[in-house]
């Protein structure tokens, strides 16, 4: 109770200092594969063998996925190693064929963990990242504000998609997952705006498909191709 009197209060803040743009995008989450039930078939089908997760929480996904290898950092609870992401690719050494980051869900900590990640992913991997879609702006309020919170992910995929040394996607299924490979942009995304943080909700909802290079799940294994 406490906490949805917190959440009451600050949506009322931002009712009258907020950005004031109320349209949504009326995704189905229900009718979509999960995300570890995409990751997993991507370990299969690739054969892959070792595996990051950034941000394991409860290990609602990392306690799913069946690899040889498997690394989870989270600075709270789950995964393997207790500390955060900065801590973790400072020290690490080692690289992987997947990483998922489901971390801190704001524009600055996920465009580190990206950068971080193309530094760490093996030559035929793949980076995939959660909470890319969120469908109303209330999901993506920094601070949270509201029930489920997917935060201003969608920045850095928007980032990314200008990147000239990485292949940027965006898959409809589990609240956006994005996808991102280490080769030459295969669509790069010309924006005169650069300050990534200052993009408003209303930017990606009326550039929806332009911003996130949106792709159906079952054409996750074409781009593989590409």
């Amino acid at each position: 109770m406490k906490q949805k009197y917190k959440f009451f209060l600050k949506r009322l803040f931002y009712y009258f200092y907020g950005e004031k743009f109320y349209k949504r995008l009326n995704y189905d989450w229900s009718k979509y594969p999960s995300r570890n039930e995409i990751i997993q078939n991507i370990i299969n089908t690739r054969n892959y063998k070792s595996y990051l997760e950034i941000g394991c929480d409860r290990n609602e996904n990392f306690s799913k996925i069946d690899i040889d290898h498997k690394v989870g950092v989270d600075p709270e609870r789950g995964g393997t190693l207790r500390m955060t992401s900065d801590e973790f690719f400072g020290k690490n050494k080692d690289s992987f064929d997947l990483i998922f980051l489901d971390g801190l869900h704001t524009y600055e900590q996920t465009i580190k963990d990206i950068d971080n990640s193309l530094s760490t992913i093996n030559e035929n991997g793949v980076i995939f990242i959660h909470d890319c879609l969120p469908k109303k702006i209330w999901n993506q309020v920094v601070p949270r504000i509201y029930g489920h919170w997917n935060g201003d992910v969608w920045k850095a995929i928007v980032q990314a998609r200008t990147y000239d040394h990485a292949d940027t996607y965006t898959c409809i299924a589990d609240h956006g997952i994005g996808i991102i490979f280490k080769r030459k942009n295969s669509n790069l995304l010309k924006l005169e705006k650069k300050n990534f943080k200052n993009l408003k909700f209303s930017d990606y909802f009326n550039n929806h498909e332009k911003f996130m290079n949106l792709i159906d799940h079952k054409d996750i294994d074409k781009i593989f191709r590409i």
